[in-house]
């Protein structure tokens, strides 16, 4: 095993640490959605939390860059890895984003919420399979998680579109439209974690 193998399976152990945290910001952030229960400050721990590693993740690859002077596809997988740790804490930031929502709003019970949960569901699919294409390094499920996020970004402009000649509850109207656009914004990064994929396997 070469030098600097050992080094980049440090990096990829790093950001194997950093995915679960993003997902457990994320979850609680949608539950905190869901319950309108105040969840900032655990949300907001993890975020920072994932800051922290990202800033890790930097010095690392930096790091390894300077020592081994990687080329073709060691500095494909390299530079990936920080877009993929990049993709993780920007997870965590608008995780943040959502819960800051309910201290916004307030309680909105009466709400509507089955948007929400669809596009929230789609987002969740899509940062559970960018994770796994990038660690199988498979451009299939990578292509899949490009395609899904057209999907969502279909569902902000529409109900973008459909509330301007809303007539009803705007308190709702307008929760809905930012959770909306904090999930479309994590759904970019997950494709931006599909099109790493992409880079490192074909250059």
């Amino acid at each position: 095993m070469r030098l600097i193998d050992v080094a980049i399976q440090s990096l990829t152990g790093k950001l194997k640490e950093m995915y679960p945290l993003s997902e457990k910001a994320y979850t609680l952030a949608i539950e905190a959605f869901r319950t309108q229960r105040d969840m900032t400050s655990e949300v907001y721990r993890l975020a920072e939390l994932l800051k922290l590693h990202h800033l890790d993740v930097s010095s690392l690859m930096t790091e390894i860059i300077a020592r081994f002077q990687p080329v073709a596809s060691d500095l494909r997988y390299i530079r990936a890895c920080g877009e993929v740790s990049y993709g993780f804490y920007r997870y965590g930031r608008y995780a943040f984003d959502i819960t800051a929502v309910i201290g916004v709003f307030g309680s909105v019970p009466g709400c509507d919420w089955g948007l929400i949960d669809k596009a929230g569901n789609k987002v969740r699919e899509m940062m559970s399979l960018g994770m796994e294409a990038f660690e199988k390094r498979d451009i299939e499920l990578a292509k899949k998680v490009i395609e899904m996020d057209d999907e969502v970004d279909e569902l902000y402009r529409s109900y973008l579109r459909q509330i301007i000649y809303s007539e009803g509850d705007r308190r709702c109207d307008i929760a809905r439209l930012l959770i909306l656009r904090y999930l479309e914004r994590i759904g970019d990064h997950a494709t931006a974690i599909a099109e790493s994929v992409l880079y490192v396997v074909q250059g």
